[in-house]
């Protein structure tokens, strides 16, 4: 067998029921994890978790063979949100945890994000050997002891009970908020939550049925939610992605903020509270010229990586941050949780708010989103942009005229033909000519 790159940006994804999302596949994933994560002395225990994906009980089945075949055992959570599996991989000290998810995808996609025993995912180099066991030789050992499958034991009351335990406020008494869990896994949960903590609270989208999970709603199709706050004269509304590690926040005015602005607001509120204490605040390339002037102004040093939440955790391990998260809406506590949780960082808003008294339309205003335009242009080749004085001379060019007030960055897309354009500016008809300009060069001597 080849070497098989199962592993993309963030776990392993792709159309269910087509090859490497196969029942098939998943034994051998879950054959290579109990390998992988095998102790020397006790039968290791893998926990896992779906978004209620149709799929999801076919690559459970598979993944639990796989594991019970190599001696180690399954341990089945259920309908549970991502971050939920790693919290509870640590709190119950087993080996691994796995989230059966393809995020915010359509229903017929799916995956496999895999986390530690420490509730962290894995590095890339731990990618690798997985996958170099996946290519392997996992003949089952021929042993008497297989694994068993379990049931844990009130998965999602116990990761409720966590998430409120992170909030450090009396309730959320007398707010009013709507919820959009995306019909997946914080369906259950989310509404428990937040209505268990007090708040009044509207829910949309909670009735997964296998095939509805991110169908126009959740945190990449937030119109609904926009007009719901309205019409329930809401303080806010939360839309989690499919698997409940994102959020996108709608204001009382039914204005959407994404993951930038959240992050500035969570800055200031730490920055206040001493938590942050002269740490950086981590976010990615992709992240807003706003975000970088805000934390400037607030004295906050701002840290950027490539695209990934495993980039932004590494990162934050690395430079000792607390804070990190992407503009797509994955918010990182390091003091709170391993991973992105969309939930946690819904309790961190409404905290800000009630302990503010501020509306979220009040709070955004600590940054200034500065226009965004994002082109992108087909290419037969991708060669180092540098190498081509006409691409080269006309970013220089922009970024030139664009000096502290804006910013471009080109880059190619990992997966598709694609050369991506994006430039930030004071104003709209500025980014846009300056992006149209670039995109036409790439064109011309790309397309």
């Amino acid at each position: 067998m080849s070497m098989t790159k199962l592993f993309g940006t963030d776990g392993i994804r792709g159309k269910a029921n087509q090859d490497p999302i196969t029942p098939e596949m998943a034994v051998r994933i879950g054959k290579a994890l109990a390998v992988f994560f095998k102790k020397e002395s006790s039968a290791p225990r893998i926990l896992m978790a779906n978004d209620s994906r149709i799929s999801g009980d076919m690559l459970e089945a598979g993944l639990a063979a796989g594991i019970c075949s190599m001696g180690a055992d399954a341990v089945l959570c259920g309908l549970l949100p991502t971050p939920g599996v790693a919290w509870l991989t640590a709190a119950e000290k087993a080996a691994a945890g796995i989230s059966v998810s393809a995020s915010h995808n359509p229903y017929d996609d799916n995956g496999f994000k895999v986390f530690r025993g420490d509730g962290f995912k894995l590095s890339q180099e731990q990618e690798a050997q997985i996958e170099r066991l996946v290519d392997g030789d996992l003949r089952s050992h021929t042993i008497a002891e297989t694994g068993r499958v379990y049931q844990l034991n009130e998965p999602a009351g116990r990761y409720r009970d966590f998430l409120a335990s992170t909030l450090h406020l009396a309730s959320l008494q007398g707010m009013k908020i709507v919820i959009d869990c995306a019909n997946g896994a914080a369906s259950r949960i989310a509404p428990q939550l937040f209505a268990g903590l007090g708040a009044e609270v509207k829910v949309l989208f909670n009735s997964p049925n296998g095939k509805n999970i991110n169908d126009a709603c959740g945190s990449e199709h937030p119109e609904r939610l926009q007009q719901q706050v309205i019409e329930n004269n809401a303080n806010v509304g939360i839309a989690f992605d499919g698997d409940g590690d994102r959020l996108i926040v709608v204001d009382e005015a039914g204005d959407i903020l994404g993951g930038d602005e959240m992050l500035a607001i969570f800055a200031n509120d730490l920055r206040q509270d001493k938590t942050l204490n002269n740490k950086p605040v981590v976010s990615t390339v992709m992240s807003n010229i706003g975000l970088g002037i805000a934390l400037r102004e607030m004295g906050i040093q701002h840290i950027m990586t490539d695209v990934g939440d495993r980039q932004v955790m590494e990162k934050m391990k690395a430079a000792g941050a607390v804070l990190g998260g992407e503009n797509s809406g994955h918010m990182i506590f390091l003091d709170y949780h391993s991973t992105g949780d969309g939930m946690l960082s819904a309790l961190q808003l409404l905290r800000i708010m009630q302990s503010t008294r501020k509306p979220v339309s009040r709070l955004k205003k600590i940054m200034t989103l500065f226009p965004q335009t994002l082109l992108n242009v087909k290419v037969r080749q991708k060669p180092d942009l540098n190498s081509i004085p006409a691409i080269r001379n006309a970013i220089q060019s922009v970024q030139k005229k664009l000096g502290e007030k804006g910013r471009v960055l080109v880059r190619y897309s990992g997966t598709q033909p694609l050369c991506r354009v994006m430039v930030e500016g004071p104003t709209r008809d500025e980014t846009d000519d300056h992006c149209r300009h670039i995109a036409e060069c790439i064109k011309e001597a790309l397309g």
